[in-house]
């Protein structure tokens, strides 16, 4: 599966930025799932901070909302069409694209930077969540949202996040845990249960603070969506102090 199609594109700009009535046209459907970027970002604690990092960043809706509490922002992705796609936004604060109805037939909508953001304080980078450069830095949060289990080796994302995050700085990671070959070699998936394999991976470096379900919905039709729980987990990287 690739992240650079035009169809995924439309569908990630409508997901991260459409109204509630664009997302879910239907009084029946699941709206609780809508503004899952949005949600993501909320696990973090209340407060300022310098840097913050959004690991798989999309066309940036995460991103731009860490933007309203962090000074600097540096969203990731390995897709160049989402990272163009949120650049875009950054630069100009809005962009138009397709909403497909049914068929052959679409609507153009409109992906516009939220409110209350400063998308003056962020950057958007194309990378590879498994090679981030060694320069990189460290950040007060770190967020991942439905990142690890896209990996083709995720633990080596895991195994940098303790120099990623600044000590008593805080992670944010969320996983439908939704293991694929195509993503993932069967090798590299955990043999447990997701959640306490991330313990297992995690735990010499963070706290664990918080976990929690989080739906989320993709649109690819007016008659046709993808419903999906997403595991969000917050986490606190452990000083010294913690440690003695």
């Amino acid at each position: 599966m690739s992240y650079e199609s035009d169809q995924l594109l439309s569908e990630y700009l409508l997901m991260h930025y459409g109204t509630d009535e664009q997302l879910m046209p239907w009084d029946f459907g699941p709206k609780d799932a809508i503004g899952f970027p949005v949600r993501t970002v909320e696990h973090f604690p209340p407060g300022k901070c310098d840097r913050a990092l959004d690991l798989g960043c999309a066309v940036g809706r995460s991103s731009f909302e860490l933007s309203k509490s962090a000074a600097h922002v540096t969203g990731i992705d390995f897709s160049a069409n989402f990272i163009a796609a949120a650049e875009a936004l950054r630069t100009e604060g809005s962009i138009n694209y397709p909403m497909r109805e049914t068929g052959k037939q679409s609507k153009q909508a409109t992906a516009v930077v939220p409110d209350g953001a400063h998308p003056e304080n962020c950057r958007f980078v194309r990378g590879d969540a498994m090679n981030l450069p060694d320069d990189l830095g460290c950040f007060d949060r770190v967020h991942a949202a439905n990142l690890i289990c896209r990996l083709p080796e995720p633990e080596k994302l895991l195994s940098r996040l303790p120099e990623l995050v600044k000590p008593g700085g805080h992670l944010v990671l969320a996983t439908p845990c939704t293991w694929l070959d195509e993503f993932t070699p069967p090798a590299n998936q955990p043999d447990e249960d997701t959640f306490e394999w991330l313990k297992k991976q995690l735990g010499g470096s963070f706290e664990l603070i918080s976990q929690q379900n989080e739906p989320f919905l993709i649109r690819e039709t007016a008659r046709k969506y993808q419903w999906t729980v997403s595991l969000v987990s917050l986490w606190r990287h452990c000083d010294e102090q913690d440690k003695a």
